[in-house]
């Protein structure tokens, strides 16, 4: 059992809301959208192991899969009481939000944003995992903070784009290597129809890294009902870069 760093804020009798976020990030990327939401859900933010101040993974190189990951999501909201939730995952936590909501039982609504059935397997993702386990994350940082914002918006905000780069580099090595162990075995192309319960999906308008007709293809694939909202800017984070926007679509999907 794993129990990993969260942050649990709003009424405890409100619905469960998770979230769970992109590989290299930690809580701190849906502080917007926590601050707002708090107020009428119960809002629960998740750090991926190796992430943030979640523990150390424990997995030998190349082991790790979306299911091990979504096991230590389960876990950690055992430890919080929390049996049904809503779930918002973007990108890597996009991944482990459709396994969730397929497989536990206890998802009762769906968000995936950024994100993809398919990440591009282990030729995208198990060199990325040895060159990090090998140089650490300062390769990863440059790279990954050119998808999370759009270069006008880097441009415009120096100082939140030095803050997230920071959150990059807080990432442990083997963190990101194992997240991108996990996203090297991804492919869910087949499974989206095993998802029922409703689910919204939101894309990124520039996202370089999951173009809004990759997150759209989930939508018209699941099992049940859904509905996709592409925002008006946005890269592969839109939560920093249009927060309000990606708050109002989620406050709006989850009242319903």
């Amino acid at each position: 059992m794993t129990i990993l760093h969260s942050v649990d804020f709003g009424p405890r009798d409100a619905q469960p809301v998770v979230f769970l976020g992109s590989i290299a990030s930690t809580t701190d990327m849906w502080l917007p959208q926590l601050d707002s939401l708090s107020k009428d859900f119960r809002v629960i933010a998740i750090d991926h192991p190796g992430h943030g101040q979640s523990p150390d993974p424990q997995a030998l190189p190349g082991d790790t899969t979306i299911n091990d990951l979504a096991n230590n999501v389960l876990d950690t909201l055992d430890a919080l009481g929390v049996d049904e939730f809503a779930i918002v995952g973007l990108s890597l936590g996009g991944a482990i939000a459709q396994y969730l909501t397929a497989t536990s039982g206890r998802v009762t609504k769906a968000v995936f944003m950024c994100t993809a059935s398919y990440f591009g397997g282990p030729d995208k993702w198990a060199p990325r995992a040895e060159e990090t386990r090998a140089e650490g994350m300062e390769t990863r940082a440059r790279g990954a903070i050119e998808l999370w914002l759009t270069p006008e918006y880097r441009a415009s905000h120096p100082a939140l784009t030095d803050a997230l780069t920071r959150m990059i580099m807080s990432t442990r090595g083997e963190g990101y290597a194992v997240g991108a162990d996990a996203l090297a075995g991804w492919d869910y192309t087949e499974e989206l129809g095993n998802i029922t319960v409703p689910v919204l999906t939101i894309s990124g308008a520039v996202d370089p890294s999951t173009p809004p007709e990759v997150v759209h293809a989930i939508a018209e694939h699941v099992g049940g009902e859904a509905e996709s909202i592409t925002l008006s800017s946005g890269g592969h984070v839109p939560t920093v870069e249009v927060p309000e926007e990606v708050t109002r679509a989620l406050r709006t999907f989850l009242s319903a």
